[in-house]
């Protein structure tokens, strides 16, 4: 799959501003699209879409089909009158450069089941109707997952609930079902409105020539309706728990290794259905984006395995995946893929071989060239090939501005003479003596070969690391940034459409 030369910014719309606490699909993500359209910008991408769970972590899902519906606009229900605009004219206080989760939660819910109780008095549109049948292979195992964990206090996984209904056992299920007949319904509207709110969005990015490049995460997690409705696909205990968990060996972003904690996948499995649940994520993830990042690629051609029970990721094994069988058995359902292989960290000639069969590109992180990565040489631009998908930095590492005057702070896996080494690199390399180091790292990205470069908009910012968004290894604190509309400036935009324009992009 070949990918037109473009730029583009990495943004989730959590990190939207906005008077609710956390950015949402209202007016400010068209604002955005149209500050993209401004600045030449091709490709918006953002993080993985679904409701979260454990560190609100948008890669620790509910639900690897369903959308969160934290991202619901309120401003938009209103228009339709399913909300009043007195009863958003009472906000709490949310500071306007973080998401306080917890406060968002409390605030935004109990107003998304009001506009429920005004729907289902009204007059039903036959939209509804339509989109329940569509996504019903999902949508009803995902609602009435959600209205029994409600049910349960919450907090309680799937596999403390009672017996039966753990176990999906049909007479419990039939009683769950009519008991929370009202919440499941609710949850189904909460879906059907997220939808048709991101619908509106894409159409109106398309419309501007702006794709919209999703996330994939390679693991749902445990605590999922994905697992409890189909938990003969992953490697569990008699018990309903994870037998064996995920992550990465140690690396560079921790010495510990990083302990996901998902589930495994059963393959043999996921291989006899013909790999039906992949093939059935996949168009879903199609149809609200327009690329696909593939996240942690290489684990679809081997996986690192850690025993139930570790508290860290160091004494795990590599077991063999799938391998090129699935994606055989993805395209011949789905046809040329738009995907996007996350290749970072340990990677293999037989991951890449698997890579390049395909014709996914890879990427390639700028603050990594510099430094002991294995993977450096391959990372400094003049070593590109053109199906190279370029950053300066994700949404795991620091900004730009933040890695450059930090000095590796709290990195244990580098000295400070590996740092001085990096940094005087860097200057070389690049011909800077440091200042407007953003500037500079997306210059030198804008004018290589590849033929995708992306930067987070904390970097066209120019934010230090009081702006990250995630630290690999680090269980709370993370994805809480926000941008203030005001930094949104249109010396900005020009500055990007420059060198659009200076380097055919």
């Amino acid at each position: 799959m070949s990918f037109p030369r473009s730029s583009g910014i990495l943004l989730h719309p959590t990190s939207l501003p906005g008077r609710f606490g956390i950015g949402d699909l209202g007016p400010e993500a068209y604002r955005y699209v149209d500050f993209l359209a401004g600045a030449g910008q091709r490709i918006w991408q953002v993080l993985p879409l679904g409701p979260t769970g454990y560190g609100d972590s948008p890669y620790q899902l509910f639900s690897a089909f369903a959308g969160n519906p934290l991202l619901i606009s309120l401003d938009q229900l209103a228009e339709e009158g399913y909300l009043s605009r007195t009863e958003l004219e009472n906000v709490p206080a949310f500071p306007a450069d973080q998401v306080d989760f917890g406060r968002v939660i409390q605030f935004k819910m109990p107003l998304l089941r009001l506009a429920y109780e005004r729907f289902r008095s009204g007059t039903r549109p036959q939209e509804f109707g339509d989109f329940c049948s569509t996504h019903e292979r999902w949508l009803n195992d995902y609602a009435l997952f959600m209205a029994l964990k409600d049910a349960h206090g919450g907090e309680r996984i799937w596999s403390r609930w009672e017996p039966d209904i753990a176990a999906r056992q049909p007479h419990a299920l039939e009683h769950w079902k009519a008991r929370l007949a009202t919440q499941i319904e609710a949850l189904q509207f909460m879906q059907y409105a997220f939808f048709r709110q991101w619908r509106d969005l894409q159409k109106y990015a398309r419309e501007r020539g702006i794709r919209i490049m999703g996330d994939l995460p390679i693991y749902v997690a445990h605590d999922s309706a994905d697992v409890w409705a189909s938990p003969e696909l992953f490697q569990l205990d008699a018990n309903g728990d994870t037998a064996v968990m995920s992550g990465v060996p140690p690396d560079y972003f921790s010495a510990t290794g990083q302990l996901w904690g998902n589930p495994i996948y059963r393959w043999d499995r996921m291989a006899e259905t013909g790999f039906r649940w992949w093939i059935e994520r996949l168009r879903a993830a199609l149809t609200l984006v327009d690329i696909v990042r593939v996240d942690h690629f290489r684990g679809l051609q081997a996986y690192w395995e850690v025993p139930a029970g570790e508290t860290t990721a160091k004494n795990g094994r590599w077991v063999a995946g799938p391998g090129p069988a699935l994606f055989e058995a993805l395209e011949a359902a789905l046809g040329r893929l738009p995907i996007v292989a996350e290749n970072l960290g340990v990677i293999t000639p037989e991951v890449e071989a698997m890579r390049t069969q395909f014709g996914f590109p890879g990427m390639a992180i700028l603050q990594f060239a510099f430094g002991k990565d294995p993977q450096a040489p391959d990372f400094k631009p003049h070593n590109y090939p053109r199906d190279r998908v370029a950053y300066t930095g994700t949404h795991d590492n620091d900004t730009t501005v933040g890695w450059w005057t930090s000095a590796g702070a709290g990195d244990s896996t580098r000295t400070e003479e590996d740092i001085r080494k990096e940094r005087d690199l860097t200057r070389k390399y690049l011909a800077t003596d440091g200042r407007e180091i953003h500037w500079v790292f997306i210059r030198a990205l804008m004018a290589s070969v590849a033929d995708t470069v992306l930067f987070p908009l904390q970097d066209v910012l120019g934010l230090g690391g009081e702006a990250r968004m995630n630290t690999p290894a680090v269980p709370s604190g993370n994805w809480r940034w926000r941008y203030r509309a005001e930094m949104l400036t249109g010396e900005i935009g020009a500055r990007l459409n420059e060198l659009v324009i200076l380097y055919d992009r």
